[in-house]
């Protein structure tokens, strides 16, 4: 039998409105004991994704643990993202274990889940196995989570891949939300958030405008 191809996205690809974010635990304490990946680097993608949720309005949920009695604030480039949204504090490691949580999950509605947090063998886990074993499909931002080593983050994503989440990177997945360059509407907004937090293909993109006038599309 012949297979017809057609110039349709595949459905494994996310979109904007198919999806929820939950971002986990960017604090200072967790941060402090993050040794998988260069803090300036997580906080940079962290930021990188924060924005590209924000302005593609993509339902998130920002958490935090013991944040007044141990771990403190999240990430200003995250909270910086999102004015006035309320942090959802909790003392359950497992995300997906917190009441207020849930009720956030149930009311938006979304079956997928994206998340992204430290630490990725702990906080990243637990939601990631427990969102799977309820139904959900789940993606994890692999280089905006961070673990205490290479070794615990990397078995970690092991453990989430083997279990059926899909993992994607920071760039990826501003890139995935816009997909096409000609929607016109996000473009200045997508390759400004690539020229501040894209590292070198935002080198590129900010080269080719100024010395060619050049754009993507």
């Amino acid at each position: 039998m012949s297979i017809k191809a057609t110039p349709t996205a595949g459905a494994k690809l996310l979109t904007p409105k198919d999806h929820t974010l939950v971002m986990i635990d960017f604090q200072s304490q967790m941060a402090f004991a993050t040794h998988s990946i260069e803090a300036i680097t997580l906080r940079n993608n962290a930021a990188l994704v924060a924005n590209a949720a924000a302005g593609f309005g993509v339902p998130t949920i920002l958490t935090t643990v013991a944040e007044k009695s141990f771990s403190g604030p999240m990430f200003s480039e995250i909270s910086d993202a999102f004015p006035g949204q309320k942090m959802l504090d909790r003392t359950s490691m497992n995300t997906w274990e917190d009441a207020a949580v849930i009720n956030r999950i149930n009311e938006i509605g979304n079956k997928r889940i994206v998340l992204s947090g430290l630490w990725t063998g702990v906080c990243i886990v637990g939601p990631a196995l427990s969102a799977i074993d309820q139904g959900f499909e789940v993606f994890v931002l692999a280089d905006a989570c961070g673990d205490v080593s290479a070794e615990a983050h990397n078995r970690a994503m092991d453990r989430m891949v083997q279990a059926g989440a899909q993992p994607m990177t920071s760039l990826q997945y501003l890139l995935e939300m816009q997909r096409d360059w000609a929607r016109t509407d996000t473009y200045e907004m997508t390759t400004g958030i690539a020229k501040k937090f894209g590292g070198a293909y935002g080198l590129g993109v900010t080269y080719a405008k100024a010395m060619f006038g050049a754009h993507e599309g």
